[in-house]
């Protein structure tokens, strides 16, 4: 798997996805944190390590039928399975130190801001300040004509991992895409601290500080990149 544009800026790679209660940051919690390790080795990314839990709800909350349908996680899943908050903070910050690191998501708008609600809950957003982010969604939509789901880019890409709504499986499949898309131009690097957004809807969600956003539509004429040539990063 063959990351070669972007090796040279960093130690690590988190490729991350969440599964949440709901769909606001501020107030819904994350049930499932996945991050695989990956770090430089002979010129490509090598796997170093892997982190999938179940995280328990906040007393007092209930987990949302329509969650369960999505992901098939159960309530009685996290209560018998989960971990507490602090420990899976604490398990991610130690997978986020050790020199520069890129985190991946697909759809990072939405996983970083639940990052870092949850992170801030628990006196630890600290630990994401300076960390440079990219977002495979908007890579993606500079591919290939809409719908822009994982889903569909696992189709578009014929990757060997599905988009099966759990976290884990997502988030190799991120990798996977991650490496498609390189492949195919290598310009991944200029995706860096970029979030592409829907021009008729806007940013989901806060605005992360060190994040340049662009309007984005579902057809691009030209890769996001081109459109401004001042993107701090």
């Amino acid at each position: 798997m063959s990351l070669k544009t972007l090796l040279s800026q960093f130690d690590s790679v988190l490729v991350l996805d969440t599964e949440t209660t709901g769909i606001n940051c501020r107030t819904d919690e994350i049930i499932e944190l996945a991050v695989l390790l990956a770090k430089p080795e002979n010129g490509e990314l090598a796997a170093a390590d892997e982190m999938d839990v179940f995280i328990r709800l906040s007393p007092g909350r209930t987990l949302p039928p329509a969650i369960t349908r999505l992901t098939g996680i159960t309530a009685g899943q996290l209560e018998t399975e989960g971990i507490e908050k602090a420990d899976a903070a604490a398990r991610f910050c130690r997978m986020l130190t050790g020199g520069r690191t890129l985190i991946v998501a697909y759809n990072a708008q939405f996983d970083l801001c639940f990052l870092y609600y949850f992170l801030q809950r628990l006196g630890q957003a600290s630990a994401l300040k300076g960390v440079k982010m990219l977002d495979a969604m908007t890579v993606y939509k500079d591919r290939r004509p809409y719908p822009h789901k994982l889903a569909n880019a696992v189709d578009a890409y014929r990757l060997k991992t599905q988009n099966t709504h759990r976290a884990i499986d997502d988030a190799k499949a991120t990798l996977e895409l991650l490496a498609a898309m390189d492949a195919e131009r290598p310009d991944l690097a200029e995706y860096l601290n970029l979030f592409g957004y829907n021009p008729k809807f806007g940013v989901s969600g806060p605005k992360i500080a060190s994040i340049h956003y662009l309007p984005q539509g579902y057809d691009s004429a030209q890769p996001l990149y081109m459109q401004d040539l001042t993107i701090p990063l």
